[in-house]
């Protein structure tokens, strides 16, 4: 069985992964997304469903955009056969002088939230996720349709997760077989974050991890064609490790 858990980033929703799921499922994948649920959406964790196929036949494959690898509990990672991160981190906050102002941006838009500078932080953030792109290109989210009382909450809770962001997530084991998708001219995720992920995971795993830099590509890694991309890399058959 061919399992995918998908889970959005900071601000985003399910929905966004609305054209991966066509795509993988025709090609015979089965699909779950997680959900924060900031706006109209539900809140939702998915688990691996129970796979009676021979060890060898099953895949788990998690993807995951910015900071959502940090929102999937361990126990998702700690069975999964194979990981792809989109424009995502193991620190968010580089240590020391570099980190000093976005920290301080970090804590500006927390005060944000909840208050009438709300809509044009959020905004900004969108334009800056999607550039070099335009904005438009951006499927419609918690941000456009607006955020409940809980879900307000919960970005918050998420921005602090974030900001403290400090490692990989625990449960990914050294097995795993890994590919990191960077965007080249990423204006959310700083130079000295990714360089950080590429050592974390060149440290945390047996194997070396795949890696791949989107060419005039923003942090929404709007490159139409990455989703098929990742299903061609994910349905490659793993040398025997």
């Amino acid at each position: 069985m061919k399992q995918v858990i998908a889970m959005h980033g900071w601000s985003g929703d399910s929905h966004s992964w609305a054209p991966w799921i066509r795509h993988f499922n025709h090609h015979h994948w089965s699909w779950q997304s997680g959900e924060r649920g900031y706006g109209k959406r539900q809140e939702h964790m998915p688990f691996w469903q129970d796979d009676q196929d021979p060890i060898k036949l099953q895949r788990r494959v998690v993807i995951a955009h910015s900071l959502g690898p940090h929102l999937l509990p361990d126990a998702v990672f700690a069975k999964a056969t194979d990981v792809v991160l989109l424009a995502s981190f193991s620190r968010f906050v580089p240590q020391g002088a570099k980190g000093r102002a976005l920290n301080t941006g970090l804590k500006s838009m927390r005060r944000c939230l909840g208050s009438e500078a709300e809509a044009e932080m959020l905004t900004t953030f969108l334009r800056r996720a999607a550039a070099p792109s335009p904005p438009d290109g951006l499927p419609r989210g918690p941000i456009h349709e607006g955020l409940s009382s809980q879900g307000r909450q919960r970005l918050t809770d998420d921005l602090d997760r974030l900001i403290a962001s400090a490692e990989l997530p625990p449960g990914l084991q050294a097995t795993t077989r890994v590919l990191v998708v960077e965007a080249e001219q990423d204006a959310i995720v700083v130079p000295v974050a990714r360089q950080e992920l590429r050592d974390a995971v060149e440290t945390r795993l047996q194997h070396p991890a795949e890696h791949w830099c989107m060419p005039d590509s923003g942090h929404a890694l709007l490159v139409p064609d990455l989703l098929m991309r990742i299903q061609r890399w994910l349905d490659q058959i793993p040398e025997e490790r």
